[in-house]
């Protein structure tokens, strides 16, 4: 199997997932883009936000499948 092909698979098996992941990373780093043009703030806290979407990613799928397994 070639590299190709198995990033096909891995891209055909993972498609909701990574398309999922592209939308809060973009969402993320517009929100905070914005929010830093509007406020004019020190560079390095421009980058640490950034970086804290992360932590932010992992916190907010992670409250979303505990809402999701309390409903069932």
């Amino acid at each position: 199997m070639s590299v190709v092909d198995t990033l096909r698979d891995h891209v055909r098996d993972h498609k909701r997932g990574m398309f999922v992941d592209l939308v809060f990373a973009i969402a993320w780093v517009t929100a905070v883009s914005v929010i830093f043009d509007l406020l004019s703030a020190p560079q390095w806290a421009y980058y640490l936000t950034l970086a804290a979407g992360v932590v932010a990613y992992y916190g907010f799928f992670w409250s979303l499948e505990l809402a999701m397994q309390q409903q069932q």
